[in-house]
């Protein structure tokens, strides 16, 4: 028996591996079948798996940086400009033998990500490079020419939220028209939209709303990387006085339209401190442009930015039950009662709702707000939001909406359905407009 038991022993921990290997194999299939069987965002995530994209700044260094051999380049950027082993654009263009790297331009929050949200950025000296930093965030958000005069190109790097309120998204613009003011070339290092390629909503800005956070004729999400959206910007003569420069974008490798952020296998690097992990940027635009008027929290101050509607005065259960019954395509709602720790109602004791994408591609996101607004009307007449928040904000909510249609009409009844219409109207036109700038399917 124990000789039996030796000469076997080897034969036997081969098949015992072979099966092993073999459960594992099944388990996994099983599992990835079930998971694509099931419904809400799951399915969504598991579509890509096995897909690893490569952002714009692993591409051109895979070309050994050939578009930027020969020219003093410039970098606006920040912390999300990375590979995915987390090495930071500025460091990798930097030691980079091919790359003249001379100058950084720095948006919100700063190259290095150390200013505060909103927080002017100031010129400087980067401490690791040495290299002079040019602030795009302060007095100047749109570069002179005096900051453009020692380089031949200037080279973008950002991941951007998808959201036209983003500032990102004007700091992209403005660079865009003063290279083309300047004479200089724009290179853009593409990445993902966190939200997908195919996210298409809002009206587009009208004139006398444009700023910082409305700053083009685009919808509030536009359902384009950065890289698409800038061939569209310089495509469509969107720029200040029609202006077109020089542009090029190095395109990701192996991003799909569909996909959202987690099937890209690319680290998540907080682009603001409120979008500390992905969902946050799912949950931005469902909260944001009511969070402008400090009426209650969206969750910023707690643990869930962008996730919550809560006030001292709201009943979590009522209002849970309130929006459930509205029965919204891929969303759901429970009571939460918190207490935010900073910001709008710090350290009061709040109820509310949870917001809850179970199905994101069927969702609506930004009518989610308008609709806990109707609804918080229905419930509490006498807080009606309009009637009750700062007044002093109403500028700021309209710059956001891109209009002031919304505000004023929506106000008459808090119905949603008085002013869906034309919140929805620009959508499919834009949709159609902006597929010739696709480099993605």
């Amino acid at each position: 028996m124990k000789k039996f038991f030796y000469t076997h022993k080897i034969a036997a921990r081969v098949i015992a591996l072979t099966l092993s290997l073999f459960a594992i194999s099944y388990i996994t299939a099983n599992c990835q079948s079930k998971q694509e069987e099931s419904s809400g965002s799951d399915k969504i995530v598991q579509t890509y798996k096995h897909i690893a994209v490569k952002p714009g700044i692993e591409v051109l260094r895979s070309k050994d940086f050939a578009p930027l051999k020969g020219k003093r380049i410039g970098l606006l950027t920040n912390p999300t400009g990375v590979d995915r082993q987390l090495n930071s654009t500025i460091d990798i263009l930097h030691n980079a033998k091919e790359v003249n790297l001379v100058a950084l331009y720095a948006p919100e929050h700063g190259v290095r990500g150390d200013i505060y949200a909103g927080g002017a950025v100031k010129d400087a000296k980067d401490p690791d490079t040495g290299l002079p930093v040019y602030s795009v965030y302060g007095q100047n958000r749109k570069p002179s020419a005096e900051f453009l005069k020692n380089v031949d190109a200037v080279v973008f790097d950002i991941q951007d939220i998808g959201c036209r309120s983003y500032t990102f998204v004007s700091s992209l613009g403005l660079m865009m028209e003063a290279c083309a003011e300047a004479g200089k070339e724009f290179i853009v290092l593409d990445r993902p939209n966190p939200l997908g390629g195919d996210r298409v909503e809002g009206n587009i800005v009208e004139d006398g709303f444009h700023s910082f956070v409305s700053q083009f004729k685009i919808p509030y999400l536009y359902g384009l990387t950065l890289g698409e959206l800038a061939l569209m910007l310089n495509g469509e003569k969107m720029l200040s006085k029609g202006v077109q420069c020089k542009l090029t974008v190095i395109p990701m490798e192996g991003w799909r339209r569909k996909m959202v952020y987690e099937e890209t296998n690319l680290p998540w690097i907080l682009p603001s401190p409120h979008i500390p992990q992905i969902p946050n940027a799912y949950y931005y635009p469902v909260s944001g442009i009511m969070g402008e008027l400090g009426y209650i929290s969206e969750g910023v101050g707690y643990t869930l930015p962008f996730q919550l509607f809560v006030a001292e005065w709201i009943d979590g259960a009522k209002l849970s039950k309130s929006m459930n019954s509205l029965n919204l395509p891929g969303v759901q709602f429970r009571p939460i009662y918190i207490t935010p720790y900073y910001g709008a109602k710090k350290g009061l004791y709040c109820g509310g709702v949870q917001v809850y994408i179970t199905d994101y591609s069927r969702a609506r996101l930004v009518e989610i707000q308008f609709l806990v607004m109707q609804e918080l009307a229905k419930l509490y007449p006498d807080k009606k939001v309009f009637e009750n928040a700062n007044s002093k904000r109403f500028r700021m909510f309209d710059i956001v909406c891109g209009t002031d249609y919304i505000r004023k009409n929506f106000s008459k009844n808090y119905l949603w359905s008085d002013v869906k219409e034309y919140f929805e109207k620009d959508e499919d036109a834009f949709k159609e407009r902006s597929k010739k700038y696709y480099l993605y399917k």
